[in-house]
């Protein structure tokens, strides 16, 4: 299909068949959704790949037992993974170090490395820590005062950070979804769900949180609810 017809092609399913689906192509799709833009190429995120029948179960239980995830296949759970800033950033910080070695004149690259060590060694881990609040404080502080003097970004508190990272997750959900449409498999991307229970159920650490959960399968006749409706576009186009 073009890019066209799948955007087309999804639709959000809330009932599926009991034919199953190839686990090794939804998996490729998740290799897929690891291309999805993101903040500073952090990648803050997991995801989590249930095919056991008592995990999808639980899984189910846990999503309010709406039709979406009892009729599911497989499902993945987008997971954040900011408590891992470190291990991310200290990964980016040595790839950009080789690529200014690969790429870069000689005259340049002491420069350029100790830039990159700066931004990944120091300001990202600066940005990403959280301590109840106090730190976020401190960077909205600092950056409130800077502000007066030059262009800067504000939204630097903890849960501006938190934001950050479920926005970028996000973007890697959508391209998942995409992937799916592309194998002619459908999705439902749910936010009603008991998030302690799921991290429960995946055994999460306490510093990851439960982006979307995603059923897949293939559509019932019926699974989708109606006709597609969206907001006329001149409602939402702003021409400057």
């Amino acid at each position: 299909m073009t890019l066209e017809e799948i955007i087309n092609y999804r639709r959000s399913v809330r009932n599926y068949k009991t034919i199953p689906i190839d686990t090794e192509k939804v998996k490729h799709c998740m290799e897929l959704s690891t291309f999805a833009p993101n903040s500073s190429n952090m990648q803050l995120w997991e995801f989590y790949h249930i095919v056991d029948p008592e995990i999808l179960k639980k899984i189910a239980i846990a999503c309010l037992n709406q039709q979406a995830a009892t009729t599911a296949q497989q499902m993945v759970v987008f997971v954040t993974r900011q408590d891992l800033f470190r291990k991310r950033a200290k990964a980016m910080m040595d790839l950009e170090t080789q690529n200014v070695l690969k790429n870069s004149p000689a005259v340049k690259q002491e420069k350029r490395i100790k830039t990159w060590k700066m931004y990944y060694g120091t300001i990202m881990p600066i940005l990403y820590v959280r301590f109840f609040g106090v730190i976020g404080f401190i960077r909205k502080l600092v950056v409130n005062i800077v502000g007066l003097f030059r262009p800067i970004v504000y939204q630097v508190s903890e849960n501006d950070m938190r934001v950050v990272v479920h926005k970028t997750c996000a973007l890697a959900a959508q391209t998942f979804m995409l992937a799916m449409a592309n194998e002619k498999y459908d999705t439902c991307p749910m936010e009603g769900f008991d998030s302690r229970k799921v991290k429960s159920i995946l055994k999460l650490p306490y510093g990851a949180e439960i982006n979307m959960v995603v059923s897949c399968g293939i559509r019932e006749e019926h699974g989708v609810w109606g006709d597609r409706m969206r907001i006329p576009f001149s409602e939402v186009y702003r021409k400057m």
